[in-house]
C-alpha cells in the first residue's frame, strides 16, 4: 500500500471513529439522565417535568432563568449554569445554594461529567 493510501485511511478511520464516540457517549449521558435525572427533570424542549425545571438548553443559562417555581434561595443566586458550577451542583446542591429544594446528587465524577455533556448538547 503506497504511504498516500495509508493516510487515506487512516484520515477515514479517524472521521468515522471521533463521531462514533461522540455518539457512544452521547448515549451514555441520555441514559444516565433518565436514569438519574428524568423522574424530575425534562430534557426536551416544550416537555413538562414531573417535579423539576425542564433542563434543556440549561448550559450556559443563569439560574431560575425559567417560569418555574424555584425555591426563594435559587431566585437569589448568582449562578450561571457552566460545567464546573454544575458538577458542584451535582456533587452537592445545598452547599452550593443553602436551601435549595434539589436534594439529589450524583456521586460518581464520571457520571457527572456525561450527565453534563448530555446537557451541553441541548444548549447549542
Amino acid at each position: 500500500m503506497h504511504r498516500s493510501s495509508a493516510a487515506l485511511l487512516a484520515a477515514f478511520a479517524i472521521t468515522i471513529a471521533v463521531p462514533a464516540a461522540a455518539q457512544s457517549g452521547s448515549a451514555e449521558g441520555a441514559a444516565l439522565f433518565k436514569r438519574r435525572c428524568s423522574s424530575c427533570h425534562a430534557d426536551r424542549p416544550g416537555q413538562r417535568s414531573a417535579m423539576g425545571p425542564n433542563l434543556h438548553g440549561v448550559v450556559g443559562e443563569k439560574a431560575a432563568r425559567t417560569a418555574y417555581p424555584y425555591s426563594p434561595a435559587l431566585k437569589k443566586s448568582s449562578l450561571r449554569w457552566d460545567a464546573a458550577t454544575l458538577d458542584r451542583w451535582l456533587t452537592r446542591p445545598g452547599a452550593v445554594v443553602p436551601g435549595t429544594r434539589m436534594f439529589t446528587t450524583v456521586p460518581s465524577a464520571e457520571e457527572r461529567q456525561k450527565i453534563i455533556a448530555y446537557l451541553s448538547r441541548s444548549s447549542r
